[in-house]
């Protein structure tokens, strides 16, 4: 948008007269304006009065009269409410916010929209519907802009959906976009909108319906764990053992400390009811982890009270390790090398180019897709004599590490930080520190779930199963062990603390299995023959009928299989078919097979082979038909 520079009258003094001056400047020049501004001004000489009309009032205004209040509103002399703004269609004054005072600051807006990469349509609407309405009401520039400014637009948009009784959705994405820009922009706002939080819950409150003599056990448990691990694992916690403590008040509510806990009277029936438990919305069983972690959890909680020396501590061991559930060890759900290929292609051409190069960049590299969205601008090292190294941000386990990259993944990930958007540096939500972000988009981080569905819709267009991101990652790793690539390496790279954790992945492809197998296969095929015999086991330098298989004459070759497969389920099935036919033309090609079915008869005999020699007396009794069939044709 152009911006015009326009001297307007700041002073309420001649609002008339900056009128007509203002309708000079945009070339506008119908009398009735004129007339419908002196009545205006006649019934309010202050023009901030109409704001305190009556609602209907304001909005009736007639046609003429409106180009005066787009004058007062677009310059500063009138903020009439967000009720008034947001009834009314601000279209003419959109139009004409370009030469006003407010211009220089909408062409900013629009600026800072472009430069984050939203498209001309995204960028005037979050403007007209959001930014033009906050600078009219509030009076300030977007240097000026507080958190307050935007929460104020909020509430009056809660109230304006209430009274209409409907969902005013577009308004909230204008405002969420706007908020973004104009963060970019350097306006004091916060990127993310503040939110009251609701009240932690207190360690108590987590075990709601516990024995209150239980509980305060629990509490300080739960309190010392506190000191070491964080909030969210600490509430996860407790909430697993607000299942036991809640058995326990329903199976004996007189129970007063846990020194008087019994294996046989309390434990057992908590193993037997975990093992039976069910999701208290779906009704399903709960998962094997979930049984284990509430089994495990109550054994810690008993053993750490005796070691600390707590005077509610059991006289001895309650839990024990053969009381969990064993959890499932399945295999890495690697991609088949079609399945990759596909996806790298279609990713590969995705309209959606920054979403589809973070999810190669995954596949390249076998990086979480937590870690993924949280790698920085700088993540790339060059190190020399060493080439290109990716760091990894503290992860999953809190630890960070370095993975290397070949010139396509370098190539790649500067393909990103060509579509990337910029601006200023993002919070981030765990440390809180200020970060230049690899992956943003119109101004905010590209989330997990945005790669997710990304990925989905890939799939689908594609015709493939649907894939999680996780699987790039095993697909990473699976091809790594396929290569040959050691142990210690592949921890290193996939960021594993123990080396069980890499270990699956070598239980998918071992070596020394494969090793075993051909070796045993090959001494099998030596004693029973060929499973699936090769096409030299019988040629044509030798006579077929004499080799030790079972054979069967085609119409144009032989067929001959091993013992250990017995005779082909198709084997003579047109011959013996009611509706073959054959005539005199075919008669060579039937007495010849009648020549070789009665050698092999001779020949199956003579093995001890007597079901194949039935079989070859069944075929000749037919052929002795055809060929009788043939001739008195």
């Amino acid at each position: 948008m152009t911006t015009v520079a326009l001297a307007v009258v700041n002073e309420p003094t001649d609002f008339y007269g900056a009128f007509v001056d203002w309708m000079a400047d945009l070339g506008i020049g119908n009398p009735s304006y004129l007339v419908g501004a002196r009545n205006l001004l006649a019934r309010f000489p202050d023009p901030q009065d109409f704001a305190d009309a009556p609602l209907a009032e304001r909005l009736a205004e007639r046609t003429h009269v409106r180009p005066m209040i787009n004058f007062l509103l677009l310059n500063g002399h009138l903020h009439p409410g967000y009720d008034y703004l947001f009834e009314r269609r601000l279209t003419a004054v959109f139009r004409e916010a370009a030469v006003s005072r407010i211009g220089p600051d909408v062409a900013t807006f629009l600026g800072g929209a472009a430069q984050l990469g939203y498209s001309l349509r995204a960028r005037e609407a979050m403007a007209s519907q959001a930014a033009v309405r906050i600078f009219i009401e509030s009076g300030r520039r977007i240097s000026e802009l507080r958190d307050d400014d935007l929460a104020t637009f909020e509430s009056a948009l809660d109230a304006r959906q209430q009274l209409h009784g409907r969902d005013y959705k577009h308004y909230r994405i204008a405002l969420y976009a706007t908020r973004i820009v104009l963060y970019h922009l350097g306006a004091p706002v916060s990127e993310v909108a503040p939110r009251s939080l609701p009240q932690r819950w207190s360690w108590s409150e987590h075990l709601e319906g516990v024995n209150e003599n239980l509980r305060p056990s629990m509490v300080a448990y739960l309190e010392c764990l506190s000191a070491t691990l964080s909030r969210t694992r600490v509430s996860g916690t407790g909430s697993e053992l607000a299942h036991f403590g809640r058995f326990l008040s329903v199976l004996d509510p007189d129970l007063s400390s846990f020194s008087d806990l019994d294996r046989r009277r309390h434990i057992e029936p908590y193993l037997a009811a975990v093992a039976n438990a069910r999701h208290h919305r779906t009704g399903e069983p709960i998962a094997i982890s979930t049984q284990r972690a509430r089994v495990q959890v109550v054994g810690r909680m008993l053993n750490a009270m005796t070691e600390w020396g707590w005077q509610e501590a059991p006289q001895r061991r309650l839990v024990f390790e053969r009381d969990s559930p064993r959890l499932p060890r399945p295999l890495p759900r690697y991609l088949p090398a079609d399945v990759d290929r596909r996806l790298a292609e279609a990713l590969e051409a995705s309209v959606n180019r920054l979403c589809a190069d973070a999810l190669l960049l995954a596949r390249s590299t076998g990086v979480r897709i937590g870690e993924l969205v949280d790698l920085e601008l700088d993540c790339v090292h060059e190190v020399p004599g060493q080439g290109a190294w990716l760091k990894v941000p503290l992860g999953k386990l809190a630890t960070e590490r370095m993975v290397p990259l070949d010139d396509d993944s370098v190539a790649l990930i500067d393909r990103i930080v060509a579509h990337r958007s910029p601006g200023r540096p993002l919070r981030h939500p765990k440390s809180g520190r200020l970060v230049e972000f690899l992956f943003t988009h119109h101004g905010r981080r590209v989330s997990s779930d945005m790669l997710r569905a990304e990925l989905h819709r890939i799939c689908d267009e594609e015709g493939l199963a649907r894939v999680v991101p996780h699987q790039l990652r095993h697909t990473f790793a699976t091809t790594l062990v396929n290569a040959g690539c050691s142990l210690q390496s592949l921890m290193a790279m996939l960021g594993h603390v123990s080396a069980e954790m890499s270990l699956r992945y070598g239980r998918l492809f071992d070596a020394t299995v494969r090793t075993d197998y051909e070796k045993a296969l090959t001494q099998a095929k030596d004693l029973l023959g060929p499973v699936l015999p090769e096409r030299t086991s019988a040629t044509l330098n030798t006579d077929w009928r004499d080799t030790a298989l079972i054979k069967t004459r085609l119409g144009n070759g032989y067929c001959v299989r091993t013992l250990a497969q017995g005779t082909c389920t198709y084997t003579n099935i047109c011959e013996h078919c009611p509706t073959f036919r054959s005539d005199v033309t075919f008669l060579p090609a039937l007495l010849t097979q009648r020549v070789d079915a009665e050698v092999l008869v001779s020949d199956a005999e003579a093995r001890g082979w007597s079901e194949e020699a039935a079989r070859h007396r069944r075929l000749i009794e037919r052929l002795d038909r055809l060929i009788s069939d043939a001739q008195s044709a």
